[in-house]
């Protein structure tokens, strides 16, 4: 593994976590989710556009899907085939983070995706495996930083 030929990636991870979590983030300003003071960025006077998955157009809310659906799968391959990552992980809340946004945008994107009327079907089906197989990759990546993080420490 190349975490141990050149253990100074671990450093390198450290200070890639920050953007991770801005991907999260990212997707809940673009659902209209993004709590107040969540951001360290300013907002724009003229975003203050109620946008929420519902009423945002359908090639929007499967950009975000796909975007989403990528993110989670790459997240859970990574700690998948590298569990020791979960300590830096770990120093940035990350499990904290995940479940925020898990609670806040799966919930909404699930309604959203259900509620739409589409004029093909197989777009429904689609947005809703994606989603389903983000939902699933997001428990799974949580689930490998828990059993990292709090269980293997108490057994060892």
């Amino acid at each position: 593994n190349i975490f141990t030929q050149q253990p100074s990636y671990f450093g390198d991870l450290d200070e890639t976590l920050p953007t991770v979590l801005q991907v999260f983030n990212n997707i809940l300003r673009k659902c209209g989710l993004q709590c107040e003071g969540a951001s360290a960025e300013p907002q724009k006077l003229e975003e203050k556009v109620n946008v929420t998955p519902g009423n945002m157009p359908l090639q929007e809310l499967k950009d975000i899907v796909l975007y989403l659906c990528d993110t989670c799968t790459t997240l859970w391959a990574f700690l998948d085939v590298f569990p020791l990552a979960c300590q830096t992980f770990q120093k940035h809340e990350f499990c904290y983070r995940l479940a925020s946004f898990y609670e806040l945008a799966i919930p909404e994107l699930e309604s959203a995706i259900k509620k739409r009327h589409y004029e093909d079907n197989s777009v429904f089906a689609d947005l809703w495996r994606r989603i389903s197989h983000s939902r699933k990759k997001m428990i799974e990546a949580f689930h490998i930083l828990i059993n990292q993080v709090c269980l293997q420490p108490i057994l060892e």
